[in-house]
């Protein structure tokens, strides 16, 4: 039996949407710190429209999972990334080599 190419993108996307709210639900997002971040002698550049996409590798408790998100703020060794997990807006802020841009 064949496989269905006409929607398998769309079952995909859907599989890996269900995918990233179990592991959503498992565990807090992980965030970097105040003192990770040294934002009181680091410069700190905020989008005010943010656009510029991005894969981003981001922790739910002790679970890595990879997001398509968008950067909103840097610096230059962290970046404040925005994403959506079933209609829930997550924000988190993580080191610039946990991201490739898209």
């Amino acid at each position: 039996m064949g496989s269905n190419r006409r929607y398998a993108d769309a079952v995909d996307r859907r599989m890996d949407e269900r995918i990233l709210q179990g592991i959503a639900c498992k565990g807090a997002l992980q965030s970097l710190t105040v003192a990770e971040l040294r934002l009181d002698d680091r410069p700190l550049t905020v989008d005010p429209r943010p656009r510029r996409k991005v894969k981003a590798w981001v922790r739910f408790g002790e679970t890595p999972v990879r997001v398509d998100a968008v950067a909103a703020r840097w610096t230059p060794d962290a970046v404040g990334i925005v994403f959506t997990i079933d209609d829930v807006q997550h924000r988190c802020w993580v080191w610039v080599g946990a991201i490739d841009e898209t």
